[in-house]
């Protein structure tokens, strides 16, 4: 089979979902991975809303290529992963206009707003309909496809919903060559003059693969207070000790 196709559902947080494709990107193929929600809580409001109706739905895809850095995506389709946001309420720092809508309908920078009724915004700024569109996109590939339906239902567990594919390179053409042209095709994006206060151009993937090998040195910075929560978790599930958290 040189393409293939499924769905997941019932799962929990899906995690990191680049890995899935980027697991059909060393077997030489091309792999896409969405997901959903499920019907837990939403998060994203859809464009012209306030309340969340949508969840980040991020999607991922992944390229073979001769390049050292993976050529990959690994978006979320609202303007900003959930997780950026709590990681400044951690921090007590604000966010940037445009993330995050308050209960009242108006953008805030106050990002513990996102949970006291209000919601992520999607992806697009005033362009927004973009975003949305891919969220609900991604909503019918995860939530209606799969059968786990849409909505929120309070007295369920954490069902999240996915959409895989894979495509393999050599039944279109010589992997080789793809993987050749995929790489010589970044460098082509990176030789872009720069614009005013810009560091360049980075291809898909490679600013994440650049702060994978600066972390894989230095170590990954950690806040107080997500600190604290992982040694209250480690302790009370008796792993502090073995874990060094104590």
């Amino acid at each position: 089979t040189n393409v293939a196709a499924c769905t997941v559902f019932r799962q929990s947080h899906v995690g990191r979902l680049a890995a899935y494709p980027l697991m059909a990107m060393k077997e030489g193929m091309i792999g896409l991975a969405t997901a959903d929600s499920g019907r837990s809580p939403k998060a994203v409001a859809p464009f012209g809303g306030r309340e969340a109706r949508l969840g980040t739905n991020p999607i991922s895809i992944a390229v073979p290529s001769d390049l050292e850095a993976p050529f990959y995506l690994d978006m979320a389709t609202s303007a900003v992963a959930a997780g950026k946001v709590m990681l400044a309420v951690a921090r007590g720092e604000e966010v940037p206009m445009g993330w995050v809508v308050g209960k009242d309908g108006k953008q805030t920078t106050d990002p513990t707003q996102l949970r006291k009724g209000g919601a992520l915004l999607p992806l697009g700024g005033t362009e927004g309909y973009k975003g949305s569109g891919l969220a609900a996109m991604v909503e019918v590939l995860c939530g209606l496809l799969t059968g786990l339906g849409f909505g929120v239902d309070p007295t369920g567990r954490h069902n999240d919903g996915c959409f895989m594919a894979v495509f393999n390179v050599a039944a279109f053409r010589p992997l080789a060559d793809f993987k050749k042209e995929v790489a010589e095709f970044a460098r082509y994006l990176k030789a872009t003059p720069p614009s005013e206060g810009s560091p360049g151009v980075f291809y898909p993937g490679e600013v994440e693969y650049i702060r994978e090998q600066q972390r894989r040195k230095t170590g990954i910075d950690v806040e107080d207070a997500t600190w604290d929560k992982l040694r209250s978790l480690a302790k009370s599930y008796g792993l502090a000790t073995e874990l060094g958290l104590t």
